[in-house]
């Protein structure tokens, strides 16, 4: 094969095949790279595109970045369906399949402990959100506010805006936290991921959890059962579910996509992981 040698993910040797044409970065076919018992799930990309140089400008295009951040999820779950995958950090290139076996070497035992943990388990996300009609009680309308008389009913009509915010933070503390104690129980592992900023994310509501759990894949219908059941118990607050995903929170350094390529480059024989 011509061209750079772009990695999604390492995992091991499996037998069910993966989608028929599942294409990945750059629209090139996914293909296997076998190598010490372990398989570098790799595509040819361009080196115009993906060369050092090409590659450092193509990250400050953000159209660019995300339709590469696509292509290189949908590489990453399909695999997911078939077997357990390492996801490496996006834009991870290497110049030959040489360099991509050195690599390989390099961390096989880092790699075999992580695929030993995470073996039949995937990540499911959990976020948690206070809506703004939390500070209400159930079924209420939202009160018009009351014009102030004087500076003393300014200060009054203050301290209660105060009050009714302090409590819908601490109504929305006690259900997060509930509902994460509910979860973890269920889980073999969780990471608290910090709350998403809502102008950001561009979602409704002050994000309270934002939170991953590892699950074994034959118990998650059970767990995403008890999600189900959580979502309407508490009047202002919306829980969001997303998954099963690869074990992206799990896996250290070698799972972080994340959306960025912090270090991208292209990595010779020899030289590690950027």
């Amino acid at each position: 094969m011509t061209g750079l040698r772009y990695v999604y993910a390492v995992c091991r040797p499996f037998v069910t095949p993966l989608q028929a044409e599942l294409t990945g970065v750059a629209g090139a076919p996914a293909g296997l790279l076998h190598h010490h018992g372990l398989v570098a799930v790799v595509s040819t990309v361009p080196e115009a595109d993906f060369g050092e140089e090409a590659l450092k400008a193509h990250l400050e295009d953000l159209d660019w970045l995300a339709a590469t951040a696509r292509a290189h999820q949908g590489v990453v779950d399909a695999l997911t369906t078939v077997t357990t995958p390492l996801p490496l950090r996006l834009a991870t290139v290497f110049r030959d399949d040489s360099a991509v076996r050195v690599m390989i070497e390099a961390r096989e035992d880092h790699f075999r402990a992580l695929l030993d943990r995470l073996d039949g388990r995937v990540e499911w996300g959990v976020k948690v959100y206070a809506e703004e009609a939390a500070a209400e009680p159930a079924g209420a309308a939202p009160a018009a506010p009351e014009k102030p008389a004087s500076g003393r009913d300014y200060l009054r009509q203050r301290r209660a805006r105060g009050q009714a915010k302090e409590e819908t933070w601490q109504r929305a503390e006690r259900f997060a936290h509930a509902l994460h104690e509910r979860l973890s129980a269920r889980a073999e592992d969780f990471r608290l991921h910090p709350p998403q900023n809502s102008a950001l994310s561009r979602e409704s509501g002050l994000n309270v959890l934002n939170a991953a759990y590892l699950v074994p894949r034959a118990h998650s219908e059970e767990f995403v059962e008890l999600v189900d059941h959580t979502k309407e118990e508490e009047p202002g607050f919306r829980v969001e579910l997303t998954g099963p995903w690869a074990a992206y929170s799990f896996t250290g350094d070698t799972g972080d996509t994340g959306g960025t390529a912090e270090g991208a480059g292209v990595a010779d024989a020899g030289e590690e992981v950027p």
